[in-house]
């Protein structure tokens, strides 16, 4: 589209996550009216530590913000694998352009608090709930409760797994339980018994459980994450500390020993979900990006590094394209395969055995459809 044109265009985002702050500062890059509609009334970013990229940290360059983000985290140079009790697995040395870009891991507060801080004041508005949102063409118009509208000429659906812009104009199957519990905390290095004397991430691995010990170097702490097999699909469960240690029997008596030492009211507990590919991304004048469009498993690290690609791309192909209908249907065609493959990808993460164990006869998703 020419420059004149992308000037004129009313860009609405709806949510205020990773892929909705990325795209709208990608976006107002340019020359886009951009206005960013959040539901919460305070941005408050739970979870733990991730791994940036290089093709993310080089948007960061892109955009001009990379200093914000690097502020904020540090660059890691491997990752390793290792067995329940230490024994190494794998190593190999995270993905790198040159010398210049390497992956870098970030608390995901840190993250989103640095995304949001290089937006222009008075573009994000949060308190807007979104209850609807109707395509008229080449416009569409959302509906917020409370009764307040907003019209646009490009609605950016960045809204999440539980997507009330995929759910109205796309269909919604809902999110699929993968049978897994994750439970996360930030503990600072000290609390790591000597774990963690590097920037690198370790993920150490027994029958059923996963646990990543992520190193946040410029908080002074690590986060630490066990992933394990579990029935229950409650979205919010109540796990005890006696749950917990329960997963990580067997493994590293340090990693036994940080599990027992954690403050259980910091600890963010829930089950793990996703959603099935969706088959259509966009109308003429609506798009889905991040979560919204292929929320998938974290056993890739991609989620995060997802949406701001597909922030990326979108401002991409805005600016290659003829039209607004144009741009929405090569940005699908340029996204979609990649993210239905990293879907994919994510949901291998267990053995057929592990799964027998906790699901006798039956996949996760098939336990979840008999709630």
């Amino acid at each position: 589209m020419q420059s004149s044109e992308l000037k004129q265009l009313k860009i609405a985002v709806v949510g205020a996550g990773y892929g909705g702050a990325a795209a709208a500062k990608a976006l107002s890059l340019l020359g886009a009216e951009v206005d960013v509609y959040e539901q919460a009334n305070q941005i408050r970013e739970v979870g733990a530590g991730i791994g940036l990229r290089p093709a993310t940290v080089n948007r960061f360059r892109q955009w001009g913000i990379f200093d914000a983000v690097a502020a904020v985290s540090s660059p890691s140079e491997y990752f390793e694998i290792l067995t329940a009790t230490g024994e190494p697995i794998m190593k190999e040395a995270w993905p790198a352009d040159g010398e210049q870009t390497h992956t870098r891991l970030i608390h995901r507060g840190d993250f989103i608090e640095a995304l949001l801080g290089v937006l222009p004041e008075g573009m994000v508005h949060l308190g807007h709930r979104l209850e609807s949102v109707q395509g008229k063409g080449d416009r569409s118009v959302l509906t917020f409760a409370g009764g307040k509208t907003a019209e646009a000429d490009l609605v950016v659906g960045a809204d999440g797994i539980k997507s009330v812009v995929r759910r109205e104009l796309f269909g919604d199957k809902g999110p699929v339980f993968s049978g897994e519990h994750a439970y996360r905390a930030v503990i600072p290095v000290d609390a790591a018994h000597g774990m963690v004397t590097d920037d690198n991430l370790r993920m150490y691995i027994g029958k059923g459980t996963k646990v990543y010990l992520l190193p946040l170097r410029h908080r002074g702490q690590v986060s630490f994450d066990i992933t394990a097999l579990c029935p229950d699909s409650t979205w919010n469960p109540e796990v005890t500390r006696e749950d917990m240690l329960r997963t990580v029997r067997g493994f590293d008596e340090r990693l036994v020993s940080i599990t027992r030492d954690l403050d259980m009211r910091t600890v963010n507990v829930r089950a793990v979900y996703d959603i099935d590919p969706v088959d259509t991304w966009h109308s003429d004048s609506v798009v889905l990006v991040g979560d919204a469009a292929h929320s998938m498993l974290h056993h890739q690290g991609q989620g995060a590094n997802s949406a701001i690609e597909d922030a990326g791309a979108l401002a991409d192909v805005l600016r290659e394209a003829g039209s607004v209908k144009e741009g929405l249907a090569l940005f699908q065609a340029t996204r979609k395969p990649v993210t239905d493959k990293l879907q994919q990808v994510s949901r291998q993460g267990w053995s057929e055995d592990e799964i027998d164990d906790v699901f006798p006869g039956q996949k996760p998703a098939d336990a979840a459809s008999q709630e």
